[in-house]
Parts: structure tokens; sequence; C-alpha cells
């Protein structure tokens, strides 16, 4: 039988709750979503931008929750309801997240990074899940309330720990690493994202580096030596608690370096050196960037004191998220087609890996590769310049059709030879019946756009008209 993952009374003494209407109790699950909520959860009545939390307590109870973390409302809630009363629910979630981090012994990695983050995390979760238990985030989680939600719902037990901690402007990665206490920190790579945001990329790679300001001392911190910031993350993370620095890249003087890639279809064949030994794997995802991300997570198993070999062995079983190229099977008339799903999120250098994952893609006999491109956000003032440029990665990966969406990508659609050019809409919304009927057997089509861009629905959309009976209720990503 499963422990539970907190008793009522630690939790609230944790958060310094006042109980009411409860007495002890197990806790099975932290939920801030009364749509996700399952029965035995702790539901927190947080106050966002666009909801209130409290204006779904009844609800929480009704679905089961064990007990609601509320403010003293100036109303009477009636007395049936069980909860914990605080000053301030957010709050109490940090307070939580904590004392989660607190009471474990699990040997946690942070992930960061202006690309790769949430699938360096899904990779290190199944590496690490072969080793012993593991806790990582369900989805990307990485924000000033994701963090302590994840520490919140860190079981004692665990052996291994994963947080993806993200950040769209300076000083946020600081407070979420602190709360994390990293033994591990990788930072994928800098690339020119958030720009609305940051004057230069080399301030994105400070605002990066503050991940290491968290590390327990004598922590690792992991860096890719072939991105051009390298050094100057390299100096952020000597004048941090690490205790030692771990490269990976292709360049001679990385500790993890990629020998040789060999890339199919279905994933791709490397030869690593691993300080020093030279080792052979298959990874199950296709692309050089994947496999640049699969080096971050070899350099986290080795400093997490995991087994290398194993992680390699689980190298071969890869599968991609959902919205981060997961591969779906579609059934238009007369045959079959391939959708990849890259819709959750986009910049110019994951723009770039998929046009190239692409390029391996041979489509069906009468079929088309199809790119269907949303906007790319949070780039400032260099944004037109930054989606024109995707022409030469289209045209190298051998598009024969692209379909665009939003302000931006106009700039690409316009500059696209007449004998590529789709279909254009100013949203997602308006593109995507033109996508649907478009669609061909043979075709394979990537869907690809930042989360605000709302490709998602296009994704969906195909789903649903083409996709098998089972798709049709998936949500979009």
């Amino acid at each position: 039988m499963n422990s539970p993952l907190w008793r009522l009374a630690e939790a609230a003494a944790a958060m310094g709750a006042t109980p009411r209407g409860v007495s002890e109790a197990q806790i099975n699950g932290i939920s801030i979503d009364t749509r996700k909520l399952a029965p035995g959860d702790l539901f927190f009545a947080i106050k966002g931008e666009n909801r209130d939390g409290h204006d779904f307590v009844d609800q929480a109870i009704e679905k089961g929750s064990i007990a609601v973390v509320s403010i003293a409302k100036s109303f009477t809630m009636p007395q049936t309801h069980r909860l914990l009363v605080v000053e301030e629910p957010f709050e109490a979630l940090r307070r939580l997240g904590r004392a989660g981090r607190a009471r474990t012994k699990a040997r946690l990695i942070a992930v960061t990074g202006s690309v790769g983050k949430t699938g360096t995390k899904e990779a290190l979760r199944q590496v690490l899940g072969a080793q012993g238990k593991t806790h990582a985030p369900v989805a990307s989680y990485n924000n000033h309330w994701g963090v302590p939600l994840t520490l919140a719902r860190l079981p004692q037990d665990a052996v291994f720990a994963v947080s993806e901690i993200g950040m769209n402007s300076p000083g946020e990665i600081r407070p979420l690493t602190a709360m994390a206490r990293p033994l591990a920190a990788i930072i994928t790579t800098v690339e020119p994202v958030h720009l609305e945001f940051f004057p230069s990329v080399a301030a994105i790679a400070d605002a990066k580096a503050e991940v290491f300001s968290g590390l327990v001392p004598g922590g690792t911190a992991i860096i890719n030596i072939d991105n051009a910031q390298a050094e100057r993350l390299k100096a952020h993370a000597m004048a941090s608690p690490a205790g030692r620095v771990v490269t990976f890249g292709t360049s001679e003087k990385a500790e993890i370096r990629l020998a040789s890639l060999k890339e199919d279809e279905s994933g791709s064949d490397v030869v690593i050196d691993i300080f020093g030994r030279r080792l052979s794997c298959r990874i199950g995802m296709p692309g050089r960037h994947i496999a640049m991300n699969m080096l971050a997570v070899l350099a986290g198993v080795q400093a997490l004191g995991a087994d290398i070999d194993a992680a390699l062995g689980a190298l071969r079983t890869l599968v991609p998220p959902e919205g981060r190229g997961a591969r779906i099977a579609l059934h238009p008339p007369g045959g079959e087609a391939v959708l990849i799903d890259e819709s959750y999120n986009a910049n110019p250098a994951s723009m770039r890996a998929m046009l190239a994952n692409l390029a391996l893609l041979s489509p069906g006999p009468g079929g088309r590769r199809v790119a269907v491109l949303g906007d790319m956000l949070e780039l400032g003032p260099e944004s037109p310049r930054f989606h024109a440029e995707l022409l030469e990665p289209i045209a190298r990966a051998q598009v024969d059709l692209v379909h665009a969406s939003g302000p931006m990508m106009r700039h690409l659609y316009e500059a696209l030879p007449s004998s590529r050019r789709g279909h254009y809409a100013t949203t997602s919304a308006e593109l995507e019946p033109a996508v649907v009927e478009a669609l061909q057997a043979g075709d394979i089509v990537a869907v690809k756009g930042s989360l605000g861009s709302r490709m998602g629905r296009i994704v969906q959309a195909l789903r649903t008209r083409h996709g098998s009976p089972e798709e049709w209720s998936r949500p979009p990503c």
C-alpha cells in the first residue's frame, strides 16, 4: 500500500495553517485546479490573474478534496467545509514546497535553458525512474507556482527528483532554485528567446545562470560547451556553491562529448565519450538537438550518482511527449498520414530543429512535407527577421507546403516562393479549417508555434477529423 504524500497535521504545521472542520487525515496529492483534482487531494484556493480559487471551494469539496487551503474569508463558508486557514494560499504553497524539499533525501536535479528543458526533464524522468523512485512534474511546471507545486508533491521516499525551472525576465530563477536546492543543475543552451525582455543574449545567459546559485555546496553545474555563452556560464558556476563544472557538447574539451551521430526516421545511433570512456547507444528519438540534450542527461545521471550504463540502455525507448514531437497516425481519405505535434512552444532554435527532423521523414506516395507554423513570441524588435530567416531551413528540409498564422509569420509567408505557399491566416482558429481540408494521404504534417499562438487547436482538429476514434476526445496541448 502506498504511503500518503502528507499527513494533514504535518502539512498544516509546515504552512502555519489553522485547521477548521478537519482532524487528522492522509493527503494523497496536491491540487490547484479542480478540473484535475482527485479524491484525497489537498486543494489550494490560489487567486490568479483571471480566477480566484476560492470560487471553486464548493467544487473541490464535492470532488473529494480532503481539505481546502483558504484564507479566512469575510463571508461564512459552510461549517461542513474542511479548511486549512492561512493568510495567503500561494505563500502557503511555497511553504509546503520548501518543507517538501527539506524532508526528503532525494537527489534533485534542476533543468533550465532556452530550448530543450521539458524534453530533458522527461528523459531524466525515464532514465532515473528505471533506477529508483523518481519524481518529476507531469507538465512543464517551471514557474513561480509550478516549482513549489512540484516540491509539495515530492514523495518523502523518492530517490531522485527533477525540477524544471524557466523564466522570461531577470531574477525569476534565483528564488526557485533556492527553494529546489539541486544537487546538480543543467543549462541546456542559451539562445535568442525572450529578447522582448532582455537587452542581449548575454543577459539571457546571466539570468539562466541564476540556477547555479541554489546548488547545494559541492553540487555540479552542467553546461553546453558548444554554446557561445559557455564561458560566461562557467564564470557564474565558479562563483556559485558548485563544487565542479561538467561540460557536454561536440568540442574536444567536453567531458561528455558527442563523437558521432547517425540519424534516421525513428532515432539516432550515437558514439559518446564519457569521462574518457567511449560508448555507443541508440536514442529513441531523432534529431541532433535531442542527442545534445541526452549528453546533458548523462551528465546529470553521473552527477546524481546513478548508473551511466543503465541510463544508456534506457535512452533507446525514449518517446517524445505531446506538444514536443509526438507522432500521431492520421487517416485521410485514400491512405495514411503522419502528424508531428510540436505545438507546445517555439523559438528560432527549436523551429530549426523541428524542420531538420522533418527532413528525415519521407512522405508516402503522393504525399508532401507540410509545415504548419505559428508565431514565435517574445522575440522583441528583431522578431520579423527571425521569422523571415526560417526560409532557408525550410528550403533545406525540402518542405513542400507551408501554412502560416500570426502577424509575425506573415514575414515568412510573404518571403516564400509561391510553390511553397499554403494558406495564411491571422490566427490559428482562422487557419484551422484550411489545414484540415488540405491534408492528403501520404502527407507528413508538422505543427509548431509558441504556446500563445494556440497551434494546439490545429493539432486537435486534425486528430478529430482524421485520427483514430480513440484520438477524438484528446484535449489540445
